[in-house]
């Protein structure tokens, strides 16, 4: 019996004796990894808004990419912090980044489509082909931009219709931007009868290009012979305006032709070029734009 009871209390003495040794062992180990946590999760705060505050300074880096990076900067940070406190508790970090690693990859097979919407999208505001409050057109969609993510792109079309275009079908297609450049050039063609004065029909329609102060003198306007037809000779008229202001003066001009050759009803004007019609604001209407012929 007493040696029953001196068997038990050996046991427990031995017992105690490992549970404080792996106590000491271990609460450096947690003190170690509660230290690494603090200082990775500060770390990674700094970081990021120090990367974040350079990207800002860049020109041309949008605000959505600028963010979108230091976003992964701050998560890559605190996923290597995570690691490096498992590895103080003995765990083999190998198996977990391979773990990783091939979570990584099933995500990214599962998300193809997505991840490739991300890819345009960073390509879309690095490159810049558009910005916020231009007209662009693609074989697919038209409209006023009205932002630009990471994962698609929203327009506003010319009939006032919401529409959300994915950033891959953005990237993989030719775009018209319509708002790009200052400039714009027009050209308008009449058909004057044989029998009509053609040098006569040249100045009226020179003269009506002058007479527009909207019309910029360069480059200049030019009036041209196009074409000869069967009953008719092809002029045409081309001019170079604003982009803000072309609109409302090829319509104008339109207008104008049509009154100076109201007396010659064989002469017919033809706009060759057309765009979304422009408010006072400069907010494209319904109508859809063509690309202008050279």
């Amino acid at each position: 019996m007493e040696q029953q009871a001196a068997d038990v209390l050996l046991a427990t003495r031995t017992a105690l004796s490992q549970a404080s040794a792996l106590a000491v062992q271990y609460s450096f180990s947690v003190l170690g990894a509660v230290i690494l946590l603090v200082l990775g999760w500060t770390l990674a705060g700094f970081t990021s808004r120090w990367a974040y505050e350079g990207l800002s300074r860049v020109h041309g880096i949008d605000e959505t990419l600028a963010r979108f990076f230091t976003n992964v900067l701050r998560y890559a940070l605190l996923i290597l912090v995570f690691i490096t406190v498992l590895g103080q508790f003995g765990v083999q970090t190998a198996s977990i980044i391979a773990t990783l690693g091939a979570a990584g990859l099933a995500i990214g097979l599962a998300l193809q489509g997505t991840l490739q919407n991300i890819a345009a999208g960073i390509m879309l505001l690095i490159l810049r082909p558009f910005r916020v409050g231009e007209y662009i057109e693609t074989s697919s969609v038209a409209g006023t931009v009205r932002e630009i993510g990471l994962f698609a792109t929203e327009l506003k079309t010319g009939d006032g219709l919401y529409r959300l275009a994915p950033n891959s079908t953005l990237w993989n297609t030719p775009i018209t931007n319509f708002s790009r450049e200052p400039t714009r050039r027009e050209q308008l063609k009449i058909s004057v009868p044989h029998e009509d004065d053609i040098d006569l029909a040249m100045e009226r329609l020179m003269g009506l290009a002058k007479a527009d102060s909207r019309v910029l003198t360069s480059p200049a306007p030019s009036v041209f012979i196009d074409s000869l037809g069967d009953g008719a000779v092809s002029v045409t008229l081309r001019y170079w305006a604003k982009t803000g202001d072309w609109w409302l003066v090829s319509r104008d001009m339109v207008k104008r032709v049509k009154l100076a050759f109201d007396k010659n009803p064989a002469a017919e004007a033809d706009a060759s070029d057309a765009a979304p019609p422009k408010k006072s604001n400069g907010e494209a209407t319904a109508e859809k734009p063509t690309q202008t012929r050279q």
